[in-house]
């Protein structure tokens, strides 16, 4: 299949919510009958300081009350993706892929896995050697040891099998943020990010090239 790569910058999660829904109900539409512009869509972008709570998620992983989250600038939403909750902010690359999961031949088993794959070859471009956790969606460092740490969180919805929201990816993310939830409802796993593990600031958008290439290629998507 072919999908279009788009990157929004830095744009407020409610927005970014809005347009993920307006793309989404294209791509519902262009499947009845494939005419007209190729909606279909792999997203990256950065956002502001915000929580997001997946539509089964525990409440009380949120660890802070709405005064002290003014104060950190943060901002919270109950959203319908799967998952627990989890923080987005500055420095933090957010992938929407909305695409066609039975035009890309893939379950959505196949589908989080090759998101996966996807982050831990661009993990391996960079020296970092990372893989998954058994039950949990993601992409971990040090799987198997008191020092588990999670680089990317992700989280899906999927319906008449086309995808909306997707992975978090901590490149020079300020980590701090993560203190304030149990992420993804761990409370015995850490967190880290690109710029922590490699000790210094990373060049953004190097990694949203190897990104992308690497979603493109594990996705099968042809870029249009």
């Amino acid at each position: 299949m072919k999908a279009q790569f788009v990157d929004w910058g830095l744009i407020d999660y409610k927005q970014a919510w809005d347009k993920q829904q307006e793309i989404f109900d294209a791509c519902v539409e262009y499947k009845k009958d494939k005419t007209g512009e190729i909606p279909y869509k792999i997203i990256l972008c950065e956002h502001p300081h915000v929580y997001t709570l997946g539509k089964h998620g525990d409440a009380n992983n949120l660890l802070i009350q709405d005064e002290f989250m003014n104060k950190i600038n943060a901002t919270y939403y109950h959203i319908d993706r799967g998952g627990d909750i989890t923080y987005h902010g500055p420095g933090q690359i957010v992938g929407y892929p909305i695409i066609d999961l039975e035009e890309a031949k893939l379950s959505l088993k196949e589908y989080i896995f090759q998101m996966e794959e996807a982050i831990i070859q661009t993990l391996d471009y960079f020296g970092i050697q990372s893989s998954r956790l058994q039950s949990a969606t993601g992409v971990w460092l040090d799987v198997g040891k008191p020092t588990a740490r999670k680089i990317c969180a992700i989280g899906v919805k999927a319906s008449r099998f086309v995808t909306m929201h997707g992975f978090a990816f901590n490149i020079n993310t300020d980590l701090n943020y993560f203190s304030y939830i149990n992420p993804c409802g761990f409370v015995d796993k850490g967190v880290t990010s690109l710029a922590s593990e490699l000790k210094t600031e990373q060049d953004m958008e190097k990694v949203k090239e190897i990104l992308k290439e690497k979603l493109f290629q594990n996705f099968k998507i042809e870029a249009i």
